[in-house]
């Protein structure tokens, strides 16, 4: 388990012709940690993965001598989360840039910058969604990160914000964010409102308007268009993914993790890789949780996310109670999940 920069050595993967960024995880705040993420590689190995977003501000508070392990705590991965893009916040182009510095120091791949939170505590701090009204300043934001990190600077936006929610508004915007070299637009295909909704609100209560994504691909060819919003099934994804560049997965894939098991055969063509089962997923987690205990770390905060993997089965809530109890034991380790997985395969899951 990787602690500080140029220590991720990546795992191999065979190469293909289908980039990883076709399909992708959505960095979420609170369920895309480093946890989930190796949950994730027991499900897909080509997907993209984004890190829970991380403020500018945060990172350079840390990037001090005697503050490493605080450091660690926000950049931190094990290689086999790769390919892995680091979201970042924030509103000033100097810190943006020295965060992205410290990705590629760290060995991500992508850096990714959040202009779609509608959150009321991002917006006091002048970044998320609120930034789709300053389409200069994301400019200058993206530029910055690229030039100082060399690696491609994607960002993540909705279709506009409030009142600003006119296709043209949008166009505006992508143009002005594409001339200072972002690399791919992540539209999540609702606008926000910034007064009057919560996030929670905000992902449901406006409506989704798949065509205005469309109808930015047809007109910028020339750009990678990614949709994200209301995804709840590979075959929707699959129907997307004829009309623009990529798909972005959110809480459908937190939620039911076991239903994209297969994404890489259907979307990257890859048939090396044996469909992943609940048991096989438990397993796979196992060796990274003992290390992950030889730091003095618990198992809870690995635990915590298998919860999903059971659904829609015969004696699924007995054993999320089973182990919901066994982990959250101060001492509880990698036997826990051994324990777990032979619960599974007993049954053929």
């Amino acid at each position: 388990m990787a602690n500080g920069p140029n220590q991720h050595d990546p795992t191999e993967v065979p190469s293909t012709a289908v980039p990883s960024y076709r399909f992708s995880v959505a960095p979420m705040l609170d369920y895309t940690d480093r946890h989930f993420r190796v949950l994730m590689r027991q499900i897909t190995r080509r997907s993209l993965l984004y890190s829970e977003m991380v403020v500018a501000q945060a990172i350079h508070h840390c990037d001090k001598p005697g503050q490493q392990d605080r450091l660690e705590r926000l950049l931190g991965f094990d290689p086999v989360e790769k390919p892995l893009a680091l979201q970042l916040g924030g509103d000033d182009p100097g810190l943006l840039a020295a965060a992205a510095r410290l990705a590629a120091a760290w060995g991500y791949d992508e850096v990714n910058f959040n202009v779609g939170c509608p959150s009321e505590k991002v917006q006091k701090g002048r970044f998320g969604a609120c930034l789709m009204a300053e389409p200069a300043r994301v400019a200058d934001c993206i530029a910055a990160m690229a030039a100082a990190s060399g690696l491609p600077v994607s960002v993540k936006h909705r279709i506009g914000i409030d009142a600003r929610d006119s296709y043209a508004e949008l166009l505006d915007f992508v143009d002005t964010v594409a001339a200072a070299g972002a690399c791919r637009f992540s539209v999540h295909a609702r606008k926000a409102w910034l007064e009057g909704l919560d996030p929670k609100q905000n992902r449901s209560v406006p409506p989704l308007r798949y065509e205005l994504v469309h109808q930015l691909k047809q007109e910028r060819p020339q750009l990678q268009v990614e949709l994200n919003g209301g995804l709840g099934d590979l075959a929707a994804c699959q129907r997307q993914l004829e009309l623009v560049d990529a798909v972005m997965v959110g809480r459908a894939a937190y939620h039911h993790p076991l239903r994209w098991a297969g994404v890489d055969h259907d979307v990257f063509n890859d048939s090396s890789q044996v469909k992943a089962k609940a048991s096989t997923v438990v397993r796979g987690l196992m060796t990274y949780a003992d290390n992950w205990r030889r730091r003095g770390d618990r198992l809870w905060p690995i635990a915590r996310h298998l919860v999903h993997v059971v659904e829609g089965v015969a004696g699924a809530r007995a054993w999320r109670q089973q182990l919901t109890q066994a982990a959250g034991q101060r001492d509880a380790g990698a036997e826990v999940l051994d324990a777990a997985a032979r619960q599974l395969e007993a049954h053929g899951y």
